[in-house]
């Protein structure tokens, strides 16, 4: 596994003031092929991020789930070995993807996930966003006993051919995060998480308000129980 082919997914949406410097972060990284998705942004986004990475430029926003299948369709078809999906608001510090691959390597998974609370040191978000992530973490371990989740909605994990290949035909258009990680258990992907460090975002606004509200926790929570319950799963 020294050659792993690893590609970074960025799914940005008006991020034009992050997006330069997060590139140029993973550049001093070294090491990492990037793709960004720019979902329809209004802004500067585009321009900033061409200059320094391959960048797809949807004609309509399709939200965070379309954004990302975006990437992973790209990883599949350029035949990378990992990709990892990281915020372009620059919340997740490309430093960490080396504690992703690094347990891939020690125990590989088909899917893994970056926790920010299995550190105490970690950025954590909000108290509504931790209770939110709390209540999905619990819900997901009820229906699948063998798996314990800490950070259900981390939008930074990392995914093998197995589950490129999967997700590249098959993934949630809405609450990707969580419902992804239902859809990968009921698969039967092995499944892991990783402790990773994150940060506060310094520009933009969050695209996942919902986690203060009843609605999505309710809709959120019924599409994890149906993916359990379902009898079929796509193919």
């Amino acid at each position: 596994m020294d050659d792993l082919r690893v590609l970074l997914i960025i799914p940005c949406y008006n991020e034009q003031d992050s997006i330069g410097p997060l590139l140029d972060e993973i550049a001093a990284c070294g090491g990492y092929a990037t793709i960004v998705i720019d979902d329809g942004s209004r802004d500067a986004t585009y321009q900033n991020a061409v200059k320094r990475s391959p960048t797809v430029r949807l004609l309509r926003n399709l939200g965070i789930g379309g954004a990302v299948q975006t990437g992973i369709k790209y990883a599949e078809r350029m035949g990378f070995d990992l990709c990892v999906q990281i915020d372009g608001d620059g919340q997740h510090p490309p430093a960490e993807v080396a504690r992703l691959v690094a347990a891939y390597r020690a125990s590989p998974r088909s899917l893994l996930i970056g926790s920010r609370y299995l550190l105490n040191d970690s950025f954590r978000s909000t108290s509504s966003r931790r209770m939110g992530s709390q209540v999905i973490a619990r819900f997901l371990r009820l229906l699948y006993p063998h798996f314990h989740a800490t950070d259900p909605t981390s939008g930074m994990r990392m995914m093998d051919r197995a589950a490129i290949q999967f997700f590249a035909r098959h993934y949630p258009a809405d609450y990707p995060e969580p419902i992804s990680l239902a859809w990968a258990l009921k698969r039967g992907l092995s499944v892991g998480e990783v402790a990773v460090k994150m940060r506060a975002r310094e520009h933009g606004r969050s695209s996942i308000f919902g986690l203060r509200s009843a609605a999505y926790m309710a809709r959120v929570l019924g599409y994890i129980l149906l993916a359990r319950l379902s009898r079929f799963m796509p193919r």
